[in-house]
C-alpha cells in the first residue's frame, strides 16, 4: 500500500529555531531513497520554503500558502493553483480600498514567480520592512508605485492571496467585511509582531490543506496517508489524513484530534516516526 507523509514544518518537522536537524535531513533522505513519498504542508510561501528544506532530496512537491499552490523544488513550477473567482477578487479590493486598508495582493502562474501588488493606502513600518526583506528573492516580484498609488493587475484572475498587518482594531475590522465575501476563506490571527498587530490573509475557500493533500495523494496514487502536526491550522488535514499524528508540543486539541501522538519536534519525531513505518 503506497503511503503519503504529509508533516506540517513549523513546531512539527523543525526545531524551535526555525530549522529541520541534520538528523532529520539524515533521516529523511534515508526514507525517501528507500521510496518513501514525502512531503511537507505549509502555510510558509517557496521564499521560506527552499532554505528550509535544502539538503533533503524532496521528489514530491510541496504544498505551500496554506494549500493555495503545489511548489516543485526541483522545477521551482507550481501546480493545483487555488485561485480567487475574479468577482472575488474585486470585492475584496473594492473593500479594502473603501476602509483605506492597506494590502498586498498576489497573483500566480504556472511558472511563477510570485508577483506582489500593493493597493488601499500608504504602506506602514511593517509593510516597508515585509517589502525590503523580500524584495530580492527569486520567488517574488514586487510591482509598486514609487509614489505610493495603488498597483492593481490589468486583470484579477490570477490572485491566490491577500495579505498585511495592520493595528490590531483595524485589521479586525477589515476582517469582518472580507469574511462574508462569497467564495473567500479569511484568516486574521497574532503573529511574531505581538498583539497589537493584527495579520489578516484571504484566499479562496478551496484553498487548504486538506485539499491539497488529497489532491496529491490522487496525483501519485497513494492509497494511505499519514500527516503530522501541531497546530489548529493542521486539524484539517489531519481529519482527512488516514493516520493523524501529533507531535508531543502540540496544542491540546491537536493531541485530542490524532489518532496517535509520538515524541516533540526537538526529538527529530517525524523523521523518526516514517523511518519505523516504511
Amino acid at each position: 500500500m503506497k503511503t503519503l507523509f504529509v508533516s506540517d514544518l513549523d513546531g512539527t518537522l523543525m526545531q524551535p529555531d526555525a530549522r529541520i536537524s541534520d538528523e532529520s535531513r539524515r533521516m529523511l533522505n534515508d526514507a525517501i531513497a528507500s521510496g518513501a513519498l514525502f512531503t511537507i504542508a505549509t502555510a510558509r510561501t517557496p521564499a521560506t520554503v527552499a532554505p528550509i528544506l535544502e539538503g533533503i532530496n524532496m521528489n514530491l512537491p510541496a504544498i505551500v500558502m496554506t494549500g493555495a499552490a503545489l511548489w516543485d523544488s526541483r522545477t521551482n513550477c507550481y501546480s493545483n493553483l487555488r485561485h480567487f473567482s475574479p468577482e472575488s477578487a474585486a470585492e475584496i479590493v473594492r473593500i479594502h480600498q473603501q476602509t483605506e486598508t492597506p494590502t498586498f495582493l498576489f497573483t500566480l502562474d504556472d511558472n511563477g514567480p510570485i508577483d506582489i501588488y500593493h493597493f488601499g493606502g500608504e504602506m506602514n513600518a511593517l509593510q516597508r520592512e515585509f517589502v525590503e526583506e523580500r524584495i530580492n528573492s527569486p520567488f517574488k516580484r514586487f510591482i509598486l508605485d514609487r509614489g505610493g498609488a495603488d498597483t492593481l493587475p490589468a486583470e484579477l484572475n490570477r490572485v491566490i492571496l491577500l495579505y498585511t498587518m495592520l493595528p490590531d482594531s483595524k485589521a479586525a475590522a477589515t476582517y469582518n467585511l472580507t469574511r462574508e465575501v462569497p467564495g473567500v476563506k479569511a484568516q486574521y490571527y497574532h503573529d511574531i509582531y505581538g498583539p497589537e498587530i493584527g495579520i489578516l490573509e484571504a484566499f479562496d475557500s478551496s484553498a487548504t490543506k486538506a485539499n491539497a493533500v488529497k489532491e496529491l495523494a490522487k496525483l501519485i496514487g497513494a492509497e494511505r496517508i499519514v500527516c503530522f502536526g501541531d497546530n489548529i491550522n493542521d486539524l484539517p488535514m489531519m481529519q482527512v489524513a488516514d493516520l493523524a499524528v501529533a507531535v508531543e508540543n502540540a496544542l491540546p486539541e491537536v493531541k485530542a484530534a490524532a489518532d496517535l501522538v509520538i515524541g516533540p519536534n526537538t526529538d527529530n519525531s517525524v523523521a523518526k516516526f516514517i523511518i519505523e513505518n516504511l
